[in-house]
């Protein structure tokens, strides 16, 4: 016995039905709310065999049956292939991320709500990891009598800006001249290489001791960081679904969440924009033995990688989320410097 397209087409509907509902289907559930041109008897014979080749549970014996996590794997391998992710979410998230602040971490946590707010399950961002974005321009503006705004332009595309000490003395003008000998001098340089040639710069500008080490403790603390900034959004989403209504069940959730050393470990992936979906099992996390996580990669313009991720229970509705998360990691990886128009990469 094998499957058939007629066993997959109602295989496919089950899987469809119970994803809306979370209710147990029946084969009179598919009689007529699909229009198959079959039978409720035949319908319930195929649902049979689809029992016994693994791909539907009956968890009562006088209850409908509910999808397999072997079901979910073969409905989404199917959904991959046929490449079809875009469902019209492209203006709407296009319109949430316009005009936003280029602040990695900005960027990251906004991405988490947008992406957790369109799916309603739950969603983790990491930022680009991997070789150390590598400074293209220093800026300083002058903000107060004695301070003054520090933007690191990185080729990730990414800004860093803090405030820092000045001598009073320093006008618009010469603050303009420093930007310029600073950009000169550190183009190129990773912002640890830039902290270790701080101490060459002051010897030579000692007039802007105050805002050289300035400087350098900005890029000491942001070039310092040996943990990904890990943003999450929807946390509690998934307490609003039926598979967590178990409290234990919901409170070994939430712990997971709030590890997120191990949740960047879970979520982290390689590949330039590709799709990876766990299922059930699969996934190899206990507290996730009822979730499915869908990841994807972007790319930076120096070719970093951040991962994007949703979690939800396996009846998500994986044509969607694979859409949304489509179209947020072309946004991400637009904003952090590389183009949205390359071709898609499917697993």
């Amino acid at each position: 016995m094998a499957m058939d397209e007629r066993k997959f087409r109602i295989l496919q509907a089950i899987i469809d039905d119970y994803i809306l509902t979370a209710v147990p289907v029946g084969s009179r559930t598919i009689s007529k709310k699909y229009d198959m041109g079959l039978s409720s008897a035949t319908i319930r014979n195929e649902m049979s065999d689809l029992e016994e080749l693994g791909y539907l549970d009956q968890p009562h014996v006088s209850a409908g049956r509910v999808p397999s996590a072997k079901a979910y794997r073969l409905y989404v391998d199917q959904l991959l292939q046929a490449g079809k992710l875009r469902t019209g979410s492209e203006q709407t998230i296009r319109e949430h991320f316009a005009g936003r602040t280029r602040q990695m971490e900005d960027v990251i946590d906004h991405a988490a709500q947008v992406l957790s707010t369109l799916t309603n399950y739950t969603a983790v961002v990491l930022p680009p990891t991997g070789t150390q974005p590598r400074i293209r321009n220093i800026q300083l503006v002058s903000v107060a009598d004695n301070a003054a705004l520090v933007v690191i332009v990185t080729d990730a595309g990414v800004v860093r800006d803090s405030v820092i000490h000045v001598s009073e003395e320093l006008d618009s003008d010469a603050l303009y001249s420093i930007s310029r000998t600073l950009t000169q001098e550190l183009t190129g340089r990773t912002l640890s290489e830039a902290v270790e040639r701080i101490p060459q710069l002051m010897s030579r500008m000692n007039a802007q001791a105050e805002l050289l080490e300035g400087l350098g403790s900005v890029m000491h603390e942001h070039g310092g960081e040996n943990h990904p900034h890990v943003a999450i959004g929807g946390t509690s989403n998934m307490l609003s679904y039926p598979e967590y209504s178990d409290m234990e069940k919901a409170r070994s959730f939430l712990s997971l969440m709030e590890t997120r050393d191990r949740l960047a470990d879970i979520i982290s992936q390689n590949g330039e924009m590709t799709f990876t979906v766990r299922i059930g099992p699969e996934t190899g996390v206990p507290e996730m033995a009822d979730c499915s996580i869908v990841t994807m990669t972007y790319t930076t313009g120096s070719g970093q990688q951040g991962t994007i991720g949703v979690i939800g229970p396996t009846r998500m509705q994986y044509s969607r989320v694979l859409s949304v998360m489509d179209t947020i990691g072309r946004q991400l990886s637009q904003l952090f410097g590389t183009s949205a128009d390359e071709p898609l990469k499917l697993e």
